[in-house]
C-alpha cells in the first residue's frame, strides 16, 4: 500500500506546505475552512502565507535539521511550487508522506522529460528536440524549422528561461543569452487560443476536472482567465480526458494543471499539450468564487484522503483578472463592481511582473 492510500487526515490534523507564496496562502485558507491546520516552510521571511497560519518554519531548503523538525510537526506534506529541491523532498519523504509523490517532480521539473512522458501516452505536443550546444541547436532548427522557442529544461516560468528564434537571428548569441547547457527547442505553435484544465485526482483514482479555462497572457504572464473556454464541447471533453489520462499515468494525488494549445485545422480544432504544472495553478483561481469547490479545497481533500468535490460552476461565465505590479494600487475600484470579489495576497511593494492579487467576476445566468 502506498503512502498516499494510507493518508486519512481528520479535522485538527496538520498539513505541511513547502513554499510561502500566494498559492500556499490560499491552500492554508482552504484547509482552515475544513478544520485542518497548516504549517508553512519557506526561506523567505516575508512570505505572505505566514500571515494565515499559526506555525511556520523560516529556513533554507538545504537545512536538513529544520526539514526534520518540520516533518515531525505535520501529518502530510505538499508543496505550492514545482521546483522543490530534490534533496529536500527526499529528506521529507523519508519521514512523512509527500503528496503529490516527489518522484513526479523528476518528470515535471524537466521540460524534455515531461514532453517525452506526454508523447509516450500518445498525446500530441509541439515538435521538440533536446539541445545541449550551439551545434545541436542548429541541427534542431533544421529539423523543426523557424520560428521556434528555445527553453531551458529546468526552472522556467512566466516566460523566464526562454527565447523565440526567428529567421535571421544570431543563433550563437541566442544560445549564449540563455546561459544553460541543457535546453529544449520547441516548434512555434500557431495556436487559436490557450486553454488549461485543472484536474484533481484522489489516492483511489477518482478524477474530477473543472471547466476548461481560456487564458490570455500579457508579457508571458497570465493576465485573464475565463471559464468556460469558448471551444466546442467535444474539444472540451477531449481536453479533460487528456488531463485525466496524465493524472492517472502519474498516479497523481492532488491538483494539477495541464496547459494546452487549441489549433485550427481542416477537420476542426485540436489540442496539443504545452506544459504540466504539478500544483494548484493561477488559471484555476476563478474556482475560489466561481465554483462550488475551489481548486485549493480539492487539493486539500485529495492529500487528506477525503472525497473530492463535484465542481459546479457558478454563473454563466467566470472571469479572473490578475492584478500585476502597480495594478494592485487600483484595488478599490474593483470593490464596487457587482459580482466581483477581490483577493489581495499581502505581499510587499509591487514591482513589474509580480502577481499581487486577483479579481474574480461571476456573470449570472441570462435572465437573472
Amino acid at each position: 500500500m502506498s503512502d498516499a492510500k494510507q493518508v486519512k487526515l481528520k479535522p485538527g490534523d496538520t498539513i505541511g506546505i513547502l513554499g510561502g507564496g500566494q498559492l500556499g496562502r490560499m491552500l492554508a485558507m482552504a484547509a482552515a475552512r475544513l478544520g485542518l491546520r497548516c504549517q508553512i516552510f519557506s526561506p523567505d521571511p516575508d512570505s505572505p502565507a505566514f500571515d494565515v497560519v499559526l506555525n511556520a518554519t523560516c529556513a533554507e531548503y538545504a537545512d536538513v535539521e529544520a526539514l526534520e523538525l518540520f516533518a515531525g510537526d505535520v501529518d502530510v506534506i505538499t508543496y505550492e511550487f514545482e521546483n522543490v529541491p530534490s534533496a529536500a523532498a527526499m529528506v521529507l519523504d523519508a519521514r512523512r508522506p509527500v503528496l503529490p509523490n516527489r518522484k513526479i517532480l523528476e518528470t515535471t521539473q524537466d521540460r524534455l522529460a515531461e514532453k517525452d512522458f506526454v508523447t509516450r501516452l500518445g498525446i500530441g505536443t509541439a515538435a521538440y528536440a533536446d539541445v545541449t550546444s550551439v551545434a545541436s541547436l542548429r541541427e534542431a532548427i533544421v529539423r523543426i524549422g523557424l520560428p521556434a522557442v528555445l527553453k531551458t529544461r529546468r526552472f522556467g516560468y512566466d516566460g523566464k528561461g526562454q527565447a523565440i528564434i526567428r529567421e535571421g537571428d544570431d543563433i550563437a548569441k541566442v544560445w549564449t543569452s540563455l546561459a544553460t547547457k541543457s535546453a529544449i527547442l520547441e516548434a512555434f505553435v500557431p495556436f487559436e487560443r490557450e486553454i488549461s484544465v485543472i484536474a484533481a485526482r484522489s489516492a483511489t483514482g477518482e478524477v474530477e476536472c473543472f471547466d476548461v479555462t481560456e487564458n490570455e497572457h500579457r508579457d508571458h504572464i497570465l493576465n485573464i482567465s475565463r471559464a468556460p473556454a469558448a471551444i466546442p464541447e467535444a474539444l472540451a471533453e477531449e481536453a479533460r480526458s487528456i488531463a485525466g489520462k496524465i493524472a492517472n499515468a502519474l498516479d497523481y494525488v492532488g491538483v494539477l494543471a495541464v496547459e494546452m494549445f487549441v489549433l485550427a485545422n481542416g477537420t476542426g480544432p485540436k489540442v496539443l499539450v504545452n506544459e504540466i504544472a504539478p500544483r494548484v495553478h493561477n488559471s484555476g483561481h476563478w474556482t475560489l468564487d466561481g465554483a462550488s469547490v475551489s481548486q485549493f479545497e480539492q487539493h486539500i481533500r485529495a492529500i487528506a484522503g477525503w472525497p473530492l468535490g463535484k465542481p459546479v460552476r457558478h454563473g454563466e461565465i467566470v472571469t479572473m483578472t490578475n492584478l500585476i505590479g502597480d495594478e494592485i494600487n487600483d484595488y478599490e475600484k474593483w470593490l464596487s463592481v457587482p459580482g466581483a470579489t477581490v483577493h489581495i495576497y499581502g505581499k510587499g511593494a509591487p514591482r513589474p511582473g509580480r502577481k499581487m492579487g486577483h479579481v474574480t467576476e461571476v456573470r449570472p445566468p441570462k435572465g437573472k
